[in-house]
């Protein structure tokens, strides 16, 4: 299995001093989460690396489902930009987020799962035209995000003829596991652990995720895994798990 880790576990440190740190580690792939510090990225420092790059588009104050026509513009605008950063750092896919349902726009969720449906849409054709493949990434349990639902996701990439990235510490906030969807539909892997409740990104075998059970269902599986916890502590005993399960 090919691991990688996110930016997220040496976050807010500066994109030299994590990637010279997970170089140092022995990490081969680094997914990079393109939004503030790491909004700008300078290709000679990317060049001056070894690592594999895979690019996570923005995630704060982006919603391509938004009801407001403005913002849900420039969502898409930002993530068509994250789209050009990956062919430019030689990684052919895009993780990226559905969009959300605000607050009082409950009332009328059917618009917005429509808003969501045409923006993702316009991004495939965009992706297409750069040789990218979205990969779009199941949510944790909570109110406002749309496909949490694992069964729901796979409809969805299934007919937009894109991939999946499978968050498996979300998935367990909402009871899913890897078997709830295709193997084949699978682009991208994110792990962290967590009690089944909230999406706390703990490390690996610290919470109640059967990782052992995880990757026996992972095998055929051929991409990336990025280890996505919340510091480095977390980062380092969850690449001391692995060890033991002796896939590093």
């Amino acid at each position: 299995m090919d691991f990688g880790v996110s930016t997220l576990a040496l976050h807010p440190a500066p994109l030299n001093a994590t990637l010279e740190y997970l170089e140092g580690l022995g990490i081969n792939n680094c997914e990079i989460i393109n939004e503030y510090p790491l909004d700008r990225i300078e290709e000679d420092l990317i060049s001056s690396h070894s690592l594999k790059f895979i690019v996570h588009a923005p995630i704060s104050d982006v919603n391509i489902a938004s009801p407001n026509k403005r913002i849900r513009r420039s969502s898409i605008m930002e993530i068509k930009s994250s789209m050009e950063l990956a062919t430019r750092l030689d990684s052919d896919k895009l993780i990226l987020h559905p969009g959300s349902v605000p607050f009082l726009a409950r009332a009328y969720k059917d618009k917005i799962l429509e808003y969501n449906l045409q923006s993702l849409k316009e991004l495939k054709k965009y992706a297409d035209d750069l040789g990218v493949t979205l990969c779009l990434e199941n949510m944790p349990r909570m109110e406002k995000y749309l496909y949490n639902n694992l069964n729901e996701l796979q409809k969805l990439v299934e007919e937009l003829e894109i991939m999946a990235t499978l968050d498996i510490g979300h998935a367990h906030t909402m009871g899913y596991t890897t078997e709830d969807i295709k193997i084949d539909l699978i682009g991208h892997i994110h792990l962290s652990d967590n009690n089944g409740l909230e999406d706390s990104h703990n490390a690996l075998g610290t919470g109640t995720i059967n990782f052992p059970k995880v990757f026996e269902n992972l095998k055929g599986y051929s991409g990336i895994l990025t280890i996505e916890v919340k510091g480095k502590e977390e980062l380092i005993e969850s690449l001391t798990f692995l060890e033991k399960l002796n896939l590093l």
